[in-house]
């Protein structure tokens, strides 16, 4: 039920889920209390506005990603772990599977291994059932990294974890089982503060290896580079949208996990 309630609700807060909302009341009250549904048109065109502005969504995204910038090198560990959602199943007509916005997780986790950073690779991660049966996202990842030359012997797979919590707490069964105390943690940048803090809660040693950032230090000077790239970084965005959203959402999640004593 909570992963159900997890997914559902946070649309409600959600800018495009809000804005929606907004002009249903706006409709229903159109004829009767005019007023009102000036008000919710007013409101829902002020959220679309503010929340898809190159702006506001790239900062909000920012103050996530910059909290765990890696060092040039990173030290040695005894595993890599990779967290799921970085895959698409092989169903037809895709021919094989895909790699997701958050693919550089795989690409990256399979770079520290041939950089000699850690023996082998856990990758975490199962499949919802409402978004589609076939394999778990961990036997994904592991096609992927087998088809680029990964050993299969060193992949461990966790193919249970159907949210960042169960990620952490089946991979630490794995962890104290082979005895690894210390862990690459690998996921996308957006996703390693909630990812971290759930780890570390649960005794891990990870250290953050974040990957797939969304925001650079050059697309940040873009910004206001001129005063024509200031003023048309102001007009919306569906993609600026939906950084903003998926920043958002993280910190939903976040505090979501804390009311559960989870982080």
């Amino acid at each position: 039920m909570f992963l159900y309630l997890s997914k559902l609700l946070p649309l409600f807060f959600y800018p495009l889920g809000l804005a929606c909302i907004s002009l249903v009341v706006a409709l229903f009250t159109l004829w009767k209390r005019p007023r009102i549904a000036a008000l919710a048109i007013s409101w829902a065109l002020i959220l679309l506005l503010l929340c898809s502005n190159a702006w506001v969504s790239k900062y909000l995204v920012r103050s996530l990603e910059w909290q765990n910038i890696p060092p040039a090198q990173l030290p040695t560990a005894e595993a890599i772990v990779v967290l799921g959602g970085a895959t698409k199943s092989a169903f037809p007509p895709r021919p094989t599977v895909d790699l997701s916005e958050q693919g550089d997780r795989v690409i990256y986790a399979a770079q520290l291994y041939r950089q000699k950073k850690a023996p082998i690779i856990v990758l975490s991660g199962g499949r919802i059932d409402w978004r589609g049966s076939g394999s778990s996202e961990s036997a994904d990842m592991a096609d992927i990294l087998t088809s680029i030359g990964i050993p299969s012997e060193v992949l461990i797979q966790e193919p249970d974890s159907l949210n960042t919590y169960e990620n952490a707490v089946n991979v630490k069964k794995i962890l104290e089982s082979r005895g690894i105390r210390q862990i690459l943690l690998v996921t996308s940048a957006l996703h390693m503060p909630r990812s971290l803090k759930i780890f570390q809660r649960q005794g891990i040693n990870a250290i953050p290896a974040p990957t797939d950032f969304l925001v650079s230090q050059g697309e940040l000077q873009e910004l206001s580079s001129t005063p024509k790239a200031a003023i048309l970084n102001l007009l919306p965005d569906t993609y600026n949208l939906h950084q903003f959203t998926s920043a958002l959402k993280e910190y939903i999640g976040s505090f979501v996990y804390w009311v559960r004593g989870w982080v």
